[in-house]
C-alpha cells in the first residue's frame, strides 16, 4: 500500500504501515520529545541492552524496549510512512536496521522518525501537551502517573506528600486504550480535591504489564520530561530519573469517618481496605461503591466503565470443526437469549458471515484469519454497545482467537466455547460432502484433514455434541452465563 495524496511528492510512493496501539503511543512520545534522547525505534543491539540491563548501547539509562514490528514484505524499503488507525500519515521512518526478535521471530524496523503532523486521535486530545508546551513553574513539582482513578486514599496521600515537599502537582492519566475517557473524566471529576493549580495532562502510555519496576522507571522519565522533580509511587526503584516519593500507609478511620495515616489510627478503628476484587464484585452486581472509598464522581465513572454484568456487552465465541454442531448450538443460544429478553442479540454464524461480511475471501490461512478478525471486530463493537454477539466460525488458530479475545475484552466480556465433537462424528454428519472432497484432495487446507485445528486450552466451556442433544448443549451454555452473572435465571 502506498502513501495517500496530500503528502509531499517525495513521499507519495512510499509504503504505509499502521503500528499497533503501543507502538503508536511510543511513536507519539518520541516525536513529542517525551522519550528524549530517543529519536526513533530501537535496533537489535539497543533493544538487547535495554532488556538485559536497562541501558542503551551507549550506556544511557533507558527502561523499556521501544520497537516497531512489521510484516516481512516491508523490510525491503528504506523509508516507510507510519499512519494512525484512520489512515492519517503521522511520521516517516528512515530505516537503518531490519532485524528479527529472537523470542517471537517477528520482523522489526529501527531508525529515526520525522514528524509529518501531530497525532489527533484519542479522547481528550485537547488536554494533551508536549513538554515544550508546558510553562515551567518555580519550586518542586510532584507528578503522579496513573492508569486508575484517584480514590480518597490516593487523594489524601497525594495532598500530604505535596504539602511535605511544598510542591505543585502534575497528574498524568495514562491512556492505555481501555476506558481512557472514563479515566480522564474521573481525574477531572476530583479536580476540586486536588491541590490548587494542579495540572492534568493525559499521556498515551500503555502499561508494559510484566515489569512493574520498569513501569516506574518509565513513569519517572516521562514525569521528568514534563518538568517534575518528584514522582509519587508505591515504592522506590533504583535508577529513576527523578526521586520517588513513597507515601506513608493510609487507612480509613471508621471512628471519625476520615482517611488518614495508619500511624494516627487506633488499630481497632482501621476499616478493612476495599480490595480491587471486591470493587469489581460490587460493579459486576450493580451495587453502589461506598462513599468512604471514593468520591461520587469517580464512582459514577467506574460504573460507566464497568456496567453490571446483566447489562454489560458480551461475546460468546463458539469454535470447533466443520460439522461439530457449533452453528446449531449458537442459533439455539441466540434464540434462548432473545426469548429471555433484556439485551440485543446478534448471531454471527460462519457461513452467513462468509456470504456477506467476508465475501471474496478464500480459505487460505491468511483469509481464514482475516475472516475471524472481521467477526471479532464486529463482535467487539456489538459488545461495546451493550449487546450480545454470538459467533460460530471454525476459528482454528489459537493466535487469532486470542486476538479476538483481546479486541472484545477491551469493550466488554468474552466467553469461549469449544465444541469438541470428534472428527469421526463430524465426518459422519457431513451433509455438504466437504470432508470427502478434502480427503480426495479436492479441497486444499481443509481444517481437520489437510490443515490443523488448534484445540483451545483456554475455553470457558467444552461441549461434545455427539454426547449431548442440541437442547442440552444450549442449556450448558446458558448455565455458564447464568452462573457468571450475564444472564438472569429463569
Amino acid at each position: 500500500m502506498t502513501a495517500e495524496a496530500g503528502l509531499p511528492d517525495t513521499l507519495r510512493d512510499l509504503p504505509t504501515w499502521t503500528p499497533d496501539a503501543r507502538e503508536l503511543a511510543d511513536m507519539e512520545l518520541v516525536l513529542a520529545g517525551v522519550y528524549r534522547p530517543l529519536t526513533g525505534f530501537l535496533g537489535s543491539f539497543d533493544t538487547a541492552m535495554v532488556i538485559a540491563g536497562g541501558r542503551l548501547a551507549d550506556g544511557t539509562p533507558w527502561p523499556v524496549p521501544v520497537t516497531l514490528a512489521v510484516p516481512k514484505e516491508l523490510t525491503d524499503h528504506e523509508r516507510i510512512v507510519l499512519q494512525d488507525p484512520e489512515g492519517v500519515p503521522l511520521a516517516v521512518l528512515q530505516v537503518v536496521e531490519r532485524w528479527q526478535d529472537p523470542t517471537t521471530n517477528a520482523w522489526q524496523l529501527a531508525g529515526p522518525l520525522e514528524a509529518l503532523r501531530a497525532p489527533a486521535h484519542g479522547p481528550f486530545h485537547r488536554l494533551r501537551r508536549r513538554p515544550d508546551e508546558v510553562e515551567p513553574g518555580a519550586g518542586p513539582l510532584l507528578a503522579v502517573a496513573t492508569g486508575d482513578p484517584l480514590h480518597r486514599k490516593q487523594l489524601g496521600q497525594l495532598r500530604q506528600v505535596a504539602e511535605g515537599l511544598g510542591a505543585r502537582v502534575l497528574v498524568l492519566p495514562l491512556l492505555s486504550g481501555a476506558h481512557d475517557e472514563s479515566l480522564v473524566r474521573a481525574v477531572l471529576g476530583v479536580r476540586k480535591e486536588l491541590p490548587e493549580g494542579t495540572q492534568i495532562i493525559p499521556v498515551p502510555l500503555p502499561a508494559r504489564g510484566d515489569a512493574p519496576d520498569r513501569d516506574i522507571l518509565l513513569h519517572a522519565h516521562v514525569a521528568a520530561a514534563y518538568g517534575a522533580t518528584h514522582l509519587l509511587a508505591e515504592r522506590e526503584v533504583e535508577g529513576t530519573a527523578i526521586p520517588v516519593a513513597v507515601p506513608e500507609p493510609w487507612a480509613y478511620d471508621a471512628d471519625v469517618e476520615v482517611w488518614r495515616p495508619v500511624a494516627r489510627i487506633e488499630p481497632d478503628h482501621v476499616q478493612a481496605e476495599l480490595t480491587p476484587e471486591r470493587l469489581g464484585e460490587l460493579l459486576d452486581a450493580g451495587e453502589p461503591v461506598p462513599d468512604w472509598f471514593t468520591p461520587p464522581a469517580v464512582a459514577a465513572e467506574l460504573a460507566l466503565a464497568r456496567p453490571p454484568k446483566r447489562s454489560r456487552g458480551i461475546t460468546v465465541l463458539f469454535t470447533g470443526l466443520s460439522g461439530s454442531g457449533k452453528s446449531t448450538v449458537a442459533r439455539g443460544l441466540a434464540d434462548a437469549l432473545v426469548e429471555r429478553g433484556g439485551r440485543t442479540v446478534t448471531l454471527l454464524d460462519g457461513d452467513v458471515v462468509r456470504r456477506l461480511l467476508s465475501a471474496g475471501l478464500t480459505f487460505s490461512r491468511a483469509d481464514r484469519d482475516a475472516n475471524v478478525r472481521r467477526i471479532g471486530f464486529v463482535a467487539a463493537e456489538i459488545t461495546r454497545h451493550g449487546g450480545a454477539a454470538i459467533c460460530a466460525p471454525i476459528a482454528p488458530y489459537a493466535a487469532t482467537r486470542a486476538e479476538v479475545r483481546r479486541m472484545v475484552s477491551a469493550a466488554g466480556d468474552f466467553v469461549l466455547v469449544h465444541v469438541a465433537t470428534p472428527l469421526e462424528e463430524c465426518e459422519r454428519r457431513d451433509r455438504k460432502g466437504l470432508y470427502a472432497k478434502a480427503r480426495a484432495g479436492l479441497i486444499p487446507e481443509f481444517t481437520g484433514i489437510s490443515d490443523p485445528y488448534e484445540a483451545p486450552d483456554d475455553a470457558d466451556l467444552t461441549l461434545d455434541t455427539s454426547r449431548l442433544t442440541p437442547d442440552d448443549a444450549v442449556a450448558r451454555v446458558l448455565d455458564l452465563l447464568v452462573e457468571g452473572g450475564w444472564v438472569r435465571p429463569e
